[in-house]
């Protein structure tokens, strides 16, 4: 029998269901159905140019559910504030092996299926004929190269495998069964698997291996190579095999890809196209192979002009660089511009924290930042009340970083635990850890002698997170304790986090605010780089200790303990216990200071543009944006206004 794990019963190892039940994916009507050729493709294949649709699908392609059918054709333009963003075109097309759907369950995409027994033992199925945009197929090759020339070889990868295939120290066995099965088994269940493969950024077992052995010294001659990784200005191949070989970057127009639209323009630029892949594997039940719209164009502009390019009508489909404080101002033009404003929720344990670097090389402060007590009072001095009611109308949740009540493991206790603003606390514990000396100006001093000035640092890309700051900024001068705000580029706000230059930086929560006892731990441990409270902690996890740094405080110890029991736990009563005190030591010691949560967001939606749901949840992982609704069905009722290159 095939089957594929729903996101609880996968994680919690529990019972299988049967891809014939599985919503959404329907092989054998793919069967019934009479294809249609897309329109922009009718000329090159009648001049024998392409092939036909029938014999550029898989042989059983993925039919797609929807809300309405509807016809080919159109541009769908996006506003972005970076020309790396143009990596979110992979997140919203949302082609996976396997991905997530509405109700939070993983089902198979580009795969046929998969077969899951006992939890560790992964067999994936792939759709015989299906491939990659430049036509050649995608078979267990693209697999066994990624094994054995990209994760197993010492050059490429020097660290080793990657955190999520490696389960108590072990990787899998892999194995290559036919031209379209490969196998994964590990010896002890691995819950991360398959949530890893459907993330907005996922892990990619495979690789267009046709494309990429030019570039890899296995397959190419030296002298050769040599000369190609000259004449691009790389430092060695495996540089030039990385850079030509990234995925999800989505910066190399060359590099064939299974997303339903492919770059055709070279970086770097201010406007991106792409164009529809010819061979994905997806079609409507009337026979019309997906995507609808035939091109994206993505145009770079600065993030702070979004709302306005987007109150103008500039943008077809827009939530990024849009916020709450956006909302007023956007539904004005509503009319006028031919949009619609719609609210989603989102899904984050807190839309806005605050996270104390406890790896920070400044020794006096990181001996304060790893004081629980000190977490407690900056929590306790920050008036979430007042941001509530001054950024966001009251309509939000004054709860810390922790799961939002829809969650099946929300506890009242937990999520506003040291949230209550009660300045006279904090004042006297603040006194009592001896920060009892003051400047002139108000602020308490370090033992050192130092004014206790905060720089926060921010990825400065919106005027919300400067707006909450501010707010905190007041209240916290009111214990003494002075903030400056101090936006970055988001990748320089990373680099100096993990360097441990930076004090604390402002981000967004959980990313799962809504986990059962079934979802993975992980963010309440240290077991990523990109956790701003303790990176270096998360990098030594994810490096398996070859970079970074071990834990060295009891409580974050324990914690990444609870999160190894978790993976090894035989029952959803079992999972739940250590959620519970997972969560118990996470929101007692304020590792981070959530901030405000449940801030819906604005989306905003051209007339024309059909199948974009008006009330859907707006979050990373799990839901990779507008990836989990299916942005290959979207489609407008009216091209006329839109112009499109075709070939």
């Amino acid at each position: 029998m095939r089957h594929l794990l729903s996101v609880p019963s996968l994680l919690g190892l529990l019972g299988l269901l049967a891809l014939s039940n599985l919503p959404g994916i329907h092989p054998a009507m793919a069967q019934d159905v009479s294809l249609v050729e897309t329109p922009v493709f009718a000329e090159r294949v009648a001049s024998g140019e392409m092939p036909p649709v029938a014999e550029r699908l898989p042989a059983e392609p993925s039919v797609a559910e929807m809300e309405t059918l509807g016809r080919h054709g159109g541009q769908m333009r996006l506003l972005m504030g970076r020309a790396r963003d143009i990596r979110l075109l992979v997140v919203y097309g949302y082609a996976r092996l396997a991905k997530y759907v509405p109700d939070l369950s993983i089902q198979p995409d580009i795969l046929k299926d998969v077969v899951v027994r006992e939890g560790r033992e992964f067999t994936l199925h792939l759709r015989r004929g299906h491939k990659w945009s430049d036509g050649h197929p995608f078979t267990a090759e693209d697999f066994r190269f990624y094994w054995d020339d990209i994760a197993n070889n010492e050059e490429v990868s020097p660290i080793g495998l990657p955190a999520v295939m490696m389960i108590s120290g072990e990787g899998p066995t892999f194995e290559v069964i036919d031209e379209v099965t490969v196998r994964y088994t590990w010896n002890r269940p691995n819950p991360y698997f398959l949530p890893s493969l459907a993330r907005a950024s996922p892990f990619y077992l495979y690789r267009p291996a046709h494309y990429l052995k030019q570039f890899h010294a296995a397959y190419r001659d030296s002298e050769e190579l040599a000369g190609l990784v000259e004449e691009q200005g790389q430092r060695n191949w495996v540089a030039l095999l990385l850079k030509r070989g990234r995925q999800y970057r989505n910066d190399n127009p060359e590099l064939p890809t299974l997303q339903p639209w492919v770059l055709h323009t070279t970086p770097p630029a201010e406007r991106f196209i792409f164009r529809r892949n010819p061979y994905y594997h997806r079609i409507d039940g009337n026979g019309r192979q997906l995507p609808y719209v035939d091109e994206v164009a993505i145009m770079i502009t600065s993030a702070r002009l979004i709302p306005a390019k987007t109150g103008a009508g500039e943008s077809d489909l827009q939530a990024r660089s849009l916020s709450f404080s956006d909302y007023t101002f956007l539904k004005q033009g509503e009319t006028r511009n031919n949009f619609k404003v719609h609210l989603w929720h989102t899904a984050k344990g807190a839309h806005m924290a605050l996270y104390p670097n406890l790896n920070i090389s400044d020794p006096e402060w990181r001996k304060l930042f790893r004081n629980t007590d000190f977490r407690r009072a900056l929590s306790m001095s920050t008036n979430r009340h007042e941001i509530n009611q001054v950024i966001y109308f009251g309509l939000a949740y004054e709860n810390n970083n922790s799961p939002l009540p829809q969650s099946p493991l929300f506890n009242a206790e937990y999520a506003k635990r040291w949230t209550k603003f009660d300045l006279q606390a904090a004042n006297r514990i603040l006194d009592d850890l001896g920060l009892t000396e003051y400047n002139s100006r108000g602020v308490r001093l370090l033992p050192d002698g130092r004014p206790m000035e905060i720089i926060v640092e921010t990825a400065g890309e919106d005027s919300e997170q400067a707006d909450v700051l501010e707010l905190v900024h007041d209240s916290w001068m009111q214990v003494g304790i002075k903030i400056y705000t101090k936006p970055l580029q988001r990748q320089v706000l990373r680099n100096r986090v993990f360097a441990g230059t930076t004090l604390m930086s402002v981000w967004f929560g959980l990313e799962n605010g809504i986990p059962t006892p079934g979802t993975s731990p992980a963010e309440l441990a240290p077991t990523n780089q990109n956790q701003f409270q303790w990176p270096k902690w998360g990098q030594y996890y994810q490096t398996n200790g070859k970079a970074g740094e071990p834990i060295d405080m009891a409580i974050p110890r324990r914690l990444a303990s609870l999160n190894e029991s978790w993976v090894i736990a035989e029952d959803d009563d079992t999972r739940r216990e250590i959620w519970e005190e997972m969560l118990d030591l996470y929101t007692d010691q304020v590792f981070s200071i959530g901030l405000i949560s449940g801030v819906r967001q604005p989306v905003v939606v051209s007339n024309r543009l059909h199948n974009v749901p008006s009330d859907g949840i707006y979050n990373w992982d799990p839901g990779a944006h507008f990836g989990m609704y299916q942005p290959d069905t979207f489609w407008f009722d009216d091209m006329s206004e839109t112009v499109v290159s075709g070939n």
